[in-house]
């Protein structure tokens, strides 16, 4: 297949290590495990050794990698408590045993830190809190830790809409994602109780800019990640509440005081079978293959990932497979990096499941292999 005339030319990849270290979060609310989990990857074979404890620490949701610094990698780590228990924790990552050590915690600023990304720069953080209906970022310091919060938005002013009409999941505001733009300048907040999805400016120190919002005109939706397609001109959101994948366009201007719109183009695909009757399905994670032809979607209710094919001119997404999960509650799955293997964290029947991609075809096979691990949230390889 020929390379559309829009994808950036890329540098030949180096080869990714032999066996990455893959940290695996844990539910600690919900069962024995105590914190993050460390697996070798064979990224020949597609088998993760048997998890060992890299660190403890109260449920781990979400995890953001920062840049090498003087020769260090800092892992920070949303602990999802919902209550004043909701902190983030720097961990200094050892690259040659994959123990993860603590240098710092600090409040998330809300409760329910559910979501963490860090800048390019290795400058700043931004953590989104799903149940304290608020965002919070901090600047990363020269020792790699976080400082306090620097701003504290909270997600109740009018100027962030109101509550969408699905009572029981919409009760407040709930920024569910913090994902920052592939220019590094703007983050994108999905509000799954307002049905809105936010843009700021970044600014200098942590600082950010002025909301504008979007969304997709559906009230009832739950905006709850995005996706940025490598051509950087579509975005696409997966919404928990109705299963559905919305298309955006995405314009951003340059000069002073910069501005992006998030257009949505009217282009909506369900994640789940049109005639499903099961258990309530949410949908959890999205993600777009390196190539930009095909996205992936999970299912919760259904149990299933769903490949869908990207149209390299109008990205308009067509269903080519819906397969098994392979267990139960499929909160987040991950590529890895050489986009051979798809691995998929299942939270409630406490295992990894992991299938093989085929590049050209975009189709999963497998499991090939079922990991136990306890309650897993999150998984990153590092």
């Amino acid at each position: 297949m020929a390379t559309p005339k829009f994808f950036h030319r890329r540098e030949k990849k180096q080869a990714p290590p032999p066996q990455p270290w893959v940290y695996i979060g844990s539910d600690t609310a919900a069962g024995p495990g105590k914190g993050i989990y460390a697996c070798r990857f064979d990224t020949v074979t597609g088998q993760l050794t048997q998890p060992i404890l890299a660190a403890t620490t109260f449920r781990p949701a979400f995890f953001a990698l920062g840049p090498l610094r003087n020769g260090r990698r800092f892992l920070y780590v949303t602990n999802e408590g919902k209550d004043e228990t909701a902190t983030v924790t720097t961990f200094a990552v050892d690259a040659a045993t994959g123990a993860l050590s603590s240098v710092g915690k600090v409040p998330s600023g809300f409760a329910g830190a559910c979501y963490i990304s860090v800048d390019v720069t290795g400058s700043a953080a931004y953590v989104a809190n799903f149940y304290g209906s608020g965002i919070s970022s901090y600047r990363i310091q020269p020792d790699g830790t976080l400082s306090g919060p620097v701003e504290h938005i909270d997600f109740h002013a009018a100027a962030f809409g109101q509550q969408g009409p699905v009572t029981a999941r919409q009760d407040a505001p709930h920024p569910h994602s913090t994902t920052i733009s592939p220019d590094n300048r703007f983050l994108i907040v999905n509000d799954l109780g307002n049905d809105q999805i936010v843009t700021f400016a970044l600014e200098p120190d942590a600082r950010l800019g002025e909301p504008h919002l979007s969304g997709n005109h559906r009230p009832g939706s739950g905006p709850r990640h995005v996706a940025f397609h490598p051509n950087g001109r579509w975005v696409y959101g997966i919404t928990e509440i109705d299963s559905s994948i919305d298309q955006y366009l995405w314009i951003a201007t340059h000069g002073h005081a910069p501005e992006a719109l998030l257009t949505y183009t009217d282009h909506t695909v369900r994640t789940v079978e049109p005639d499903y009757h099961g258990p309530t399905n949410t949908a959890a994670e999205i993600a777009i293959s390196a190539n930009g032809y095909f996205l992936y979607a999970s299912n919760r209710g259904e149990d299933s990932l769903v490949v869908f094919a990207i149209d390299p001119e109008s990205g308009a997404l067509t269903l080519k497979q819906r397969i098994p999960c392979g267990g139960h509650i499929p909160r987040h799955f991950t590529l890895d990096p050489t986009g051979r293997w798809l691995l998929c964290g299942n939270q409630n029947s406490s295992s990894v499941t992991v299938f093989a991609r085929n590049e050209g075809t975009g189709l999963l096979t497998g499991p090939v292999q079922t990991l136990a691990v306890e309650s897993p949230m999150f998984t990153l390889f590092a």
